[in-house]
């Protein structure tokens, strides 16, 4: 699964897109890589764009894995933008094992508009 992401520290926010095949390995190397960028911040907000995800290789298992390794603070608005509804699945899944740690912040949408909203949703 090739990954691409900037970082934008003007509006605070992460940006992933993921294209190909969801994979366990590449997903965790990615959190890594953001890990060791000088430019992030562990409070950023977090669109992953879905969308361009061909198919998931993953089991419930893996997302338990990766839903267990967060590198964003507890307090951190996420978007993750499903482009189907094996991804929007996944996606809620994430989503509820995090809510069950104490987060909140976390929510599966099917458009970047209502990434944009949530994210950016006055509190």
């Amino acid at each position: 699964m090739p990954i691409t992401y900037k970082i934008d520290k003007d509006k605070r926010l992460v940006e992933t897109t993921g294209t190909g095949v969801f994979l366990k390995e590449e997903a965790a190397a990615h959190l890594q890589q953001l890990l060791n960028d000088p430019d992030f911040e562990p409070n950023y907000s977090l669109i992953i764009d879905f969308t361009r995800m061909e198919r998931f290789e993953v089991s419930e298992a893996d997302v338990r894995f990766l839903s267990e390794w967060t590198i964003f603070a507890p307090t951190a608005r996420r978007a993750l933008i499903a482009g189907s509804d094996e991804a929007f699945g996944l996606g809620r899944m994430y989503e509820i094992i995090r809510e069950m740690k104490g987060e909140s912040g976390i929510r599966v949408v099917r458009t970047r508009e209502e990434a944009l909203e949530w994210l950016f949703l006055q509190s």
